[in-house]
């Protein structure tokens, strides 16, 4: 049996650490519209795409992990995965919302705009996900 000290310092580090992934993706997205701004007025800004393109698959494997972590805390706490359903549901909407835009970001080619839509419209529901999940996660731990 897992010690339940161990396990409520272990659900206090799997908030920080989203927290942290949701302040991050919150950069990346911000990052990614003046990416956006940039491009529609003609200019373009190498370092800014590099730090985009490089940091965005790390981001989306961490919140990843994240949820499988808090999936994982739960099972091992309760027993089962559905204790707070709402939390598990908009945790796979999340997680889901993570992988599409890794693999819409794979398809976004220089002049072709509908991914590149696609992976904006995706950011802005993932950080909207990811904020419900915030609250929600503070309402299960509090």
């Amino acid at each position: 049996m897992i010690d339940s000290y161990f396990l409520a310092y272990m659900k206090l580090a799997h908030g920080m650490f989203n927290a942290v992934i949701f302040v991050l993706i919150v950069y990346q997205g911000l990052l990614g519209y003046r990416l956006r701004k940039a491009r529609l007025k003609g200019i373009k800004a190498v370092a800014a795409i590099r730090r985009h393109r490089r940091n965005g698959p790390v981001l989306a494997l961490l919140g990843i992990a994240g949820f499988f972590a808090g999936a994982v805390l739960v099972y091992l706490d309760h027993g089962h995965l559905l204790k707070y359903p709402l939390h598990f549901i908009n945790g796979a909407s999340v997680s889901t919302a993570l992988a599409g835009m890794f693999l819409i970001s794979r398809k976004i080619r220089a002049a072709d705009n509908r991914w590149r839509m696609a992976h904006y419209r995706l950011g802005i529901i993932t950080i909207v996900l990811y904020v419900v999940q915030l609250f929600l996660g503070l309402d299960i731990f509090l």
